[in-house]
């Protein structure tokens, strides 16, 4: 029970590796509240935990929006008494090239990603400075924090601008003990990649089978895509990680497609 009595927000939690973490936080102890776009998807990712044993709730979130993640913050806190763990994971993926790509399409992927984590965050270390309990924030950040690839540029962007966003709070953060973190995934097989399978087959002119072989798959040790419990279990060993020895810093789990 590594994160036994600790309260997670974690953004876009209805699936994938949100939803992940969410119940691997659960199993380790955690009040988890479950914030998405989607409230009926975040009530039945939260009722799973609960019907397991857990202690999970859900909260509509548009991370956008701050009005709306003041809201759910607080309701959150209304509920369990704080907040410990940030996970801002709510994300979106855009296939286009550059020269074709829509400034709309630019600025809503940028917005999640960036405004989504920027409020959550900004929401979140308020109530842990004054908590005085100090606290874990994780950024879902991509081996995409650190490399580029065609047809991905608000994304890529969007993923090395977490980079810089955590180590900003790692620094301003440390004064009332709370550190953070970006955890890379390489490619895993998320409804979010895929979707993705088709999108670039087409832009690229190959088959879907060539696009998971020879483009996402290509660079890793042993061909297979990570899982999202190696996520889940990378953002358990930093939440629960005791003291500012580990903090701004960005851990790639990508089965060798990056290494730092």
């Amino acid at each position: 029970m590594r994160l036994k009595d600790k309260v997670a927000l974690i953004t876009g939690a209805a699936s994938g590796i949100g939803k992940e973490i969410a119940e691997a936080y659960a199993a380790e102890g955690a009040k988890v509240c479950i914030a998405d776009l989607k409230l009926d998807a975040g009530q039945a990712a939260a009722d799973s935990i609960v019907k397991a044993g857990g202690t999970a709730m859900a909260v509509e979130m548009d991370v956008t929006d701050e009005a709306a993640v003041n809201a759910g913050v607080a309701a959150m806190v209304d509920a369990y008494g704080g907040v410990d763990i940030l996970i801002s994971n709510a994300g979106i993926q855009h296939i286009s090239s550059l020269i074709d790509l829509e400034f709309d399409a630019w600025k809503k992927l940028l917005a999640i990603h960036l405004d989504g984590a920027f409020l959550t965050s900004k929401a979140c270390l308020r109530v842990m400075k004054e908590s005085g309990n100090g606290g874990s924030v994780i950024m879902m950040g991509s081996a995409h924090s650190k490399v580029a690839s065609p047809l991905k540029a608000p994304y890529v962007t969007a993923k090395h601008g977490l980079l810089g966003l955590a180590r900003v709070i790692a620094v301003e953060g440390a004064a009332y003990g709370v550190r953070s973190n970006v955890i890379c995934p390489g490619f895993v097989r998320t409804p979010l990649v895929e979707k993705q399978i088709p999108e670039q087959a087409r832009d690229l002119g190959i088959t879907e089978e060539e696009v998971v072989k020879n483009v996402m798959l290509k660079d890793t040790v042993d061909g297979e895509f990570s899982t999202v419990n190696d996520i889940a279990e990378t953002a358990v060993f930093l939440a629960a990680f005791p003291t500012n020895a580990l903090t701004g810093q960005s851990i790639v789990v990508s089965h060798g497609w990056f290494m730092e």
